[in-house]
């Protein structure tokens, strides 16, 4: 009823939604975690799903009233199942960390050892970080980049699994512009017995694309968030190959670590897998590809350092040292003008984690305004235009950012974001 509105019942906050509404309108979204979801999901989010309480799993349930709760999250399971080609799909957890803390629940006990990547290198804080219970209550060894490429060196990370022989391997993170070798992963776990786990969270959408080989196949558990590039609401799954390995992660997430599902999530869930299955999902992770080739090349012709010297998926890492400026004061001048980045730590990064030297980059967001490879150059210059006059301190720096806020306005106009009235 109109007199239940928010408008009515919270007016501050219903006007605080239609700001970031508005801002996600005209702002340029280049962080390589975010997306625009469809009408569709956001539909699904907010509907009378949240009202109900779901413990269990379809058919063996600790409430009554499930008939239609069972079907939907049955329909997100097959979904999942088929989009990623897997046996086995877990649609529940409320999130990515929690997610990867059920695969350390069934498959370690506290003290074993894992072997994840260190994040100053791209590497997750669950994945053994030392502020993570991940890190606190697991025995953490950490493989990085070469410091000549900026690319994983497989020959390290077979030392070192040779040498501590850890229980769980986890291969992926959050910082990582490089295709992920999942083969070569899942021999070196083969070999001294561990269960490798595969975090595509941020690849996700780019895998069921088409667009970044699958890690199907070849880790023993497949751990993403839903949201990033799947275009999603913000929930996670766990998928497996094995009967063994899923009753694990099953009873992990449920009674291990986790009350009831979120079912309005679910739903929202089913409909971004239903979106990725159609043809047309396909050439948008393509797209976000092509876009972050062309946005790496206009950097690199603007002599900026990119990690790795370039990217094959939807992230860009930049070293802005040579520069002269911070990732931080980079990041908050080109949200100024209108382009919204973060602030990231880069691979042997001298200066401090909440103060580092790079930004990182993502094109999802842009991919599904319809943006195209001409935008990805203009936003190039606008970048380079921006840093640039920042970092050398000029006093026009301000009527720059000022004036490249008003041609991403207009850039923005011409491409509606998805989703948004």
């Amino acid at each position: 009823m109109a007199e239940n509105s928010l408008n009515v019942v919270d007016p501050e906050i219903a006007e605080l939604i239609r700001a970031e509404e508005r801002r996600q309108t005209d702002t340029v979204k280049l962080i390589a975690s975010e997306n625009y979801v469809s009408r569709a999901v956001l539909e699904a989010t907010g509907t009378v799903l949240t009202n109900k309480y779901s413990e269990g799993y379809p058919g063996k349930r600790y409430y009554e009233g499930q008939q239609v709760i069972d079907k939907i999250e049955t329909i997100a399971v097959e979904r999942a199942r088929s989009v990623f080609g897997v046996r086995h799909a877990n649609v529940q957890p409320y999130s990515g960390s929690p997610a990867n803390l059920a695969i350390y629940l069934a498959f370690l006990k506290p003290g074993d050892t894992v072997l994840g990547m260190g994040l100053p290198f791209g590497g997750h804080l669950t994945h053994g970080w030392s502020v993570s219970a991940t890190g606190k209550w697991f025995n953490p060894v950490r493989y990085g980049v070469r410091r000549d490429t900026g690319r994983v060196d497989m020959d390290e990370v077979r030392a070192l699994a040779l040498e501590h022989r850890p229980k769980l391997i986890f291969c992926g993170g959050t910082a990582i512009p490089r295709t992920i070798d999942f083969p070569a992963f899942a021999e070196i776990a083969r070999e001294v017995g561990a269960v490798l786990a595969a975090d595509i969270a941020h690849i996700a959408g780019l895998v069921a694309g088409g667009a970044h080989p699958s890690p199907a196949g070849h880790a023993d558990v497949i751990s993403t968030t839903t949201h990033k590039t799947l275009r999603g609401p913000r929930g996670a799954m766990l998928m497996a190959d094995s009967d063994e390995h899923a009753t694990a992660l099953n009873k992990a997430v449920f009674p291990g670590l986790q009350g009831g599902p979120h079912n309005h999530t679910t739903a929202a869930i089913a409909v971004a897998l239903h979106e990725a299955a159609q043809p047309e999902f396909k050439a948008y992770a393509a797209q976000i590809v092509k876009n972050a080739k062309a946005l790496a090349d206009e950097l690199l012709a603007r002599g900026f350092d990119l990690v790795s010297g370039g990217t094959d998926n939807h992230l860009i890492l930049m070293d802005l040292t040579p520069k002269g400026i911070g990732g931080k004061p980079a990041a908050q001048a080109l949200d100024r003008a209108g382009l919204e980045t973060n602030y990231n730590a880069v691979p042997f990064d001298p200066r401090k984690p909440f103060d580092p030297s790079g930004i990182r980059i993502g094109t999802p967001s842009v991919t599904s305004r319809g943006m195209g490879e001409a935008e990805m150059r203009q936003i190039g210059t606008w970048i380079d235009e921006v840093v640039t006059a920042v970092a050398k301190g000029e006093a026009e720096a301000e009527d720059v950012i000022t004036r490249v806020r008003r041609e991403v306005t207009e850039l923005t106009a011409q491409f509606p974001a998805p989703g948004l009235s």
